[in-house]
């Protein structure tokens, strides 16, 4: 028999092709899966041999009448189809949302304010720019699409790792992708925006200046994707029973707090495991670390100018902080299912703004409006023609009779006469529904105006909220905005567009200019500072809180002289609070024996800093000054990690020029001594205090 699903791993709930659930076989396989115990060819007849070709003499030609050959090469020669223009790099998972209850008030929509309400979703979380092999870590906006397959309907809240967009208008879509893809004459440099064409179009283009800013910012280069926050982005309006509207934005809240990664962190990980977030996300799924996220809202008055505190709601290059105006905590979404397929489920998921349930409609934000047709619209070629609502990862949890007939890849055996309204030859079937029988029906507003191109005056702020973004920063922070501008700006050749992008910094914050200016080798333009907000301490990363480490990974350097028991007994600590320890040896295998034993889980070969949160010297460890050791142990230092050693462990540390008295460097007599310190070191993501030592290219030695 094949493999079985693993205990993590979901398909998409069993519902027929028109939105009905029904029950699989009792036993045996998926009904949406294979079937039968033999090889057969698509039309089910078995299949003798599949490893040569029918032939003439088993030295002839092979003959046209092989029926498997054709039909195997066939589909194999049909397999891909085309990847997503934007989005294409993407890992998804299964899980619940329950909901709290406590927004009924804003809202009818049931997902929403149902308290103890469960509904299945599905989450896809993707790069933008890349291509489908491109690497993880890519500097970059992430995807966070969340589809709920609600009792009322499918609800997509399609949205991202930042809350603001490089546009206002879906119409500049096309220019702001074409601009950051590869160059089209060699198709470099691949998912990246450190080149000419991206800082051409965002340094003339300069509503795209807050969103730049935030990719330049720490939560372009996140942790895992289950450290990192969600944005709906746009402006919503919710309805509530009574017909009462409010506008609100959405806000997903990671329990284990927001985290990235070093620069230096995302190159290597770029290199010897592109795909460190998804590996981060199905291991931490099946590990039982399910990720965690609170949903909140931010509600404001649905006013006639459909503004707040003076900022334009309907402008999605501008954010609302939360000083102003709070996040509500609403429900709590929990991923607990890997795919069972990839591409069945993560690949062919269509993800669309316009799939909305009674309770939530749309604002007038121009980017919303076109987000609205084009994400339908990109389904046609993508999946192959309007029935992609038919593919199980797409399909409805409500019964579904819309009247549509026809198209490629119809799955539903229609039955009836009059697929239309009205209708006598099938007692006008099927009956349109009213509020009362949960339709959706839009609150009556007034919309008026002269047909126009163009914008309000308030899209004209383009750099105030930027300007806001950085001045909220911790100092950490500000210190790697700066190194990205340079790092980027530094891989511009036209230098006429570097001395533009220094003029847009000059209105953001004259020091930060001055910074980028100086590593550029450029003169830096007069300050020219714009007026902003108060700044908001709810945009910083680093604030000093501690947050669980569930789902975290701590190296541990040991060897065949290591003190086993102590750790095993750091391993039990750690696991105590959904921490992960991987022994780290010369060789693989594992140490001790008899029953106090631990499984050797990399070694100097397979290890690599990037994998760890934390790293671990056992007592025992080996003292030869492996270079692959001292690699590993330098870059994990210079990468802020917490640091340990017990015994003669800081023996090693000291060898590697790791000063053992330095910032997040703990020592103790054995390993379960060290475990609270590492514990709570870990909780805080980075060393900081350790940045300004570890500027350097090389690690300093020990005094």
């Amino acid at each position: 028999m094949p493999p079985q699903r693993k205990p993590d791993q979901s398909a998409p709930k069993t519902v027929s092709p028109t939105g009905v659930a029904y029950e699989g076989p009792k036993e045996g396989r998926d009904p949406r899966a294979q079937a039968g115990d033999f090889l057969t060819s698509s039309q089910g007849v078995r299949i003798p041999d599949t490893d040569h070709s029918l032939k003439a003499g088993v030295r002839g030609p092979t003959l046209l009448e092989d029926f498997h050959l054709r039909e195997k090469i066939m589909h194999f020669d049909h397999e891909r189809i085309p990847e997503r223009v934007v989005h294409a790099r993407g890992a998804g998972a299964h899980g619940v949302f329950t909901a709290y209850g406590n927004a009924a008030g804003v809202t009818k929509a049931a997902v929403l304010a149902e308290e103890g309400l469960e509904t299945p979703v599905f989450v896809r979380f993707s790069t933008v720019l890349g291509s489908r092999g491109s690497a993880d870590t890519a500097r970059d906006t992430r995807g966070f699409a969340t589809k709920f397959y609600t009792k009322e309907g499918t609800w997509d809240l399609v949205g991202n790792n930042m809350p603001v967009f490089f546009i206002q208008d879906a119409i500049k879509f096309p220019d702001v992708i074409h601009a950051a893809k590869p160059h089209p004459d060699r198709e470099i440099p691949q998912a990246q925006s450190a080149h000419d064409t991206f800082w051409d179009f965002v340094t003339l283009h300069t509503e795209a200046t807050h969103h730049t800013i935030w990719n330049m910012s720490d939560r372009g280069i996140p942790r895992s994707f289950r450290m990192m926050e969600g944005f709906g982005v746009h402006t919503f309006r919710l309805v509530n029973a009574e017909g009462e509207t409010s506008l609100v934005k959405f806000h997903w809240k990671p329990v284990l707090g927001v985290h990235s990664l070093t620069w230096e962190e995302a190159q290597l990980a770029a290199g010897f495991d592109p795909d460190f977030h998804r590996r981060d996300l199905y291991d931490a799924i099946e590990a039982g670390a399910f990720p965690e996220w609170e949903l909140g809202i931010q509600v404001m008055p649905d006013t006639e100018d459909e503004t707040f505190e003076g900022i334009d709601l309907l402008d999605p290059t501008k954010i609302v902080p939360e000083e102003l105006c709070p996040v509500q905590r609403i429900g709590k979404l929990v991923l607990n299912g890997n795919p069972t397929n990839f591409f069945a489920e993560t690949e062919q998921v269509a993800f669309h703004t316009g799939h909305v349930v009674p309770g939530i409609e749309f604002s007038n934000d121009p980017l919303l409006q076109g987000r609205n047709f084009s994400y339908l619209d990109t389904q046609l070629t993508r999946l192959g023609g309007p029935n992609f609502s038919q593919i199980p990862i797409n399909r409805p949890h409500v019964p579904v009779n819309d009247n549509a007939r026809d198209g490629f890849h119809q799955h539903a055996v229609h039955e009836g006469l009059a697929p239309y309204k009205p209708n006598s030859v099938d007692d006008d079937s099927p009956a349109v529904a009213d509020a009362r029988h949960g339709a959706y029906v839009n609150v009556p507003r007034k919309v008026e105006g002269e047909v126009v191109r163009g914008a309000p005056a308030s899209f004209d702020d383009h750099f105030s909220h930027a300007a806001l973004f950085y001045a909220s920063l911790s100092e950490p922070e500000q210190v790697h905005v700066t190194e990205a501008y340079t790092f980027e700006l530094g891989k511009v050749y036209e230098k006429a567009i570097k001395e533009r992008a220094l003029t847009v910094l000059a209105k953001i914050d004259g020091d930060l200019c001055a910074k980028v200016a100086a590593g550029l080798g450029l003169p830096a333009p007069k300050p020219d500072p714009v007026e902003h907000l108060a700044p908001s301490p709810a945009l910083a990363q680093v604030t000093g809180e501690t947050f669980p480490i569930t789902g975290r990974i701590v190296g541990i350097v040991a060897g065949p002289d290591s003190d086993v028991a102590g750790i095993t007994a750091l391993r039990t600590a750690l696991e105590a609070e959904g921490a992960v320890a991987r022994v780290i040896a010369p060789f693989g295998g594992e140490l001790g024996k008899d029953t106090n034993k631990e499984i050797i889980e990399r070694t100097f070969v397979t290890a690599r800093s990037i994998e760890f949160d934390a790293v671990v010297v056992a007592d025992g460890a080996p003292k030869d000054k492996d270079i692959k050791s001292v690699v590993l142990l330098q870059e994990a230092f210079r990468q802020l990690k917490a640091f340990g050693a017990w015994g003669d462990g800081a023996e090693v540390l000291a060898a590697a020029g790791i000063d053992t008295s330095g910032p997040g460097v703990f020592t103790a007599e054995t390993g379960e001594a060290l475990a609270a310190d590492l514990i709570a070191a870990v909780g805080q993501h980075k060393v900081w205090e350790r940045e300004p030592l570890v500027m350097s290219s090389a690690v300093p030695p020990a005094a």
